[in-house]
């Protein structure tokens, strides 16, 4: 658990998804139960129909690559940043952003060439020093966000912009789900809807919070990673070690108060469900209702490496508008290639 003198907090969110151009209109979207998916508009699966898919209608359907990428995170990056911006022009941030992981469709050093572009698309709005970028999958986001944790704590920068950007939009990484069954449809009702969207956090210490005259929106009570060795798509058997090991870790140093909201990248494959069941029994105790957990990806389809810094973006909004459930949430996200994140939210409250 982080102390008051070394306390993380949330100065602001950024959020671009198929139900929203901005944060406050996709939270209000989620929490309405509004679904934005929808049949593509000319790939066929192997069942011979549309493919299910949700997808940003404000960028072309034909821009692809880094750059279709880029245009979806350009917006939510300046949103993240409008604090800064519109106080202080001289601002130096750190970015630390994700993308999905390696996968058909996109071309090698994907994550690099989107984190050059969207540098120089924002560069005339912020001075950006320092940071990096990852190919992390549906963790990737969260793991923007540890990096960024571990980067304000070493005195590394004052403030830090974490974020993520996925699209699975391309065909080629569409035919590759079709052929690996993971889309769903009624011939496969345990497969996902893709998505593309984009997510951003400005993350601060609170005492530099406080002497920009910046409002905290949310706490990072603890941040937590870890690995999966039986991983989707492969003969073995889930059995939550990877999750466990990453609520443990997080529960060894946060409050004994239980966890109020779950928050996860669950998307109707199995996998995901069991694996979230495994870690819960490893886990007792932690959870007011461990049953009680959100899903948005029934919302805004499987936004892969976003869902992290979007999740934070829901609670953030919550508490903006008071319908926050408790003063602790739980988010987590689970990467293919076994990497696990786990972030606990404590509201403004706690860093008052």
């Amino acid at each position: 658990m982080t102390t008051r003198r070394d306390t993380i907090v949330v100065v602001s969110v950024g959020a671009r998804t198929p139900l929203g151009f901005d944060a406050a209109s996709s939270a209000a979207a989620v929490r309405a139960g509004i679904s934005a998916i929808q049949d593509h508009p000319y790939m066929i699966d192997r069942f011979g129909e549309r493919m299910k898919v949700t997808r940003d209608i404000g960028v072309d359907v034909n821009l692809v690559g880094p750059d279709r990428a880029v245009e979806i995170a350009v917006s939510p990056a300046r949103e993240a940043l409008r604090p800064l911006t519109t106080s202080m022009q001289s601002a130096v941030v750190s970015l630390i952003l994700s993308t999905g992981e390696a996968r058909p469709g996109q071309p090698e050093g994907f994550a690099a060439q989107v984190n050059t572009k969207l540098r120089n698309r924002l560069t005339q709005h912020v001075v950006l020093d320092g940071g990096g970028s990852i190919a992390g999958g549906h963790a990737g986001g969260l793991l923007a966000i540890y990096h960024a944790c571990k980067t304000l704590r070493d005195g590394k920068a004052k403030f830090c912009l974490a974020g993520a950007v996925d699209t699975y939009l391309e065909p080629e990484t569409l035919e590759w789900l079709d052929e690996n069954e993971q889309l769903h449809s009624e011939g496969n009702i345990y497969g996902f809807c893709p998505g593309e969207a984009a997510g951003f956090c400005l993350l601060t210490m609170l005492s530099t919070a406080r002497a920009h005259d910046l409002q905290p929106l949310l706490e990072i009570v603890g941040i937590s990673t870890a690995s999966e060795e039986n991983r989707i798509k492969t003969e073995t058997v889930v059995l939550g070690e990877g999750l466990g090991a990453a609520f443990h870790l997080l529960f060894q140093d946060a409050p004994v108060d239980p966890v109020d909201r779950i928050i996860c990248d669950m998307n109707g494959e199995r996998y995901r469900g069991n694996e979230y069941g495994f870690a819960v029994l490893r886990n007792p105790g932690r959870f007011r209702d461990a049953a009680d957990f959100e899903t948005p990806a029934d919302c805004w389809g499987d936004v892969g490496a976003a869902s992290g810094p979007l999740f934070v973006s829901l609670v953030a909004e919550a508490e903006v508008r008071s319908y926050q459930h408790g003063p602790l949430s739980l988010i987590w996200a689970s990467s293919e290639n076994g990497a696990r994140a786990v972030t606990l939210l404590g509201g403004p409250r706690r860093s008052a």
